[in-house]
């Protein structure tokens, strides 16, 4: 192993989670981007990587995805966040019309 690489080596758990969220990406800083860029009403984003940051599943509610097909509303998605999707290991989102999300939550039990 070189020396170059031996130091950049995380030797504790610690340290390898320190190194892997050097994205700068965030829960907040996602949320953030979906809500401007997309209309959202409303955006759930959590951080499922056990603490690295580098993997986020989020909930998308924009009427931006009237009309459009799963493939369609993730593509949307993809493009809003191109460049933090390139900075991270894993990213799931899951799209809603107003329309979708408040059946969801009707059919859940969830008040407003």
């Amino acid at each position: 192993m070189s020396s170059g690489l031996a130091a950049a080596a995380a030797e504790t758990d610690a340290q390898a989670a320190e190194v892997a969220n050097t994205s700068g990406i965030t829960p907040a800083s996602l949320r953030s981007t979906l809500t401007e860029k997309l209309e959202a009403l409303y955006v759930d984003v959590a951080d499922i990587s056990g603490g690295c940051g580098q993997s986020f599943e989020a909930k998308i509610v924009s009427p931006l995805f009237a009309k459009k097909t799963t493939l369609a509303r993730h593509r949307l998605v993809n493009a809003a966040l191109k460049t933090e999707i390139a900075a991270i290991h894993a990213w799931t989102p899951r799209c809603f019309t107003p329309e979708e999300w408040e059946k969801k939550k009707a059919e859940a039990g969830v008040g407003s």
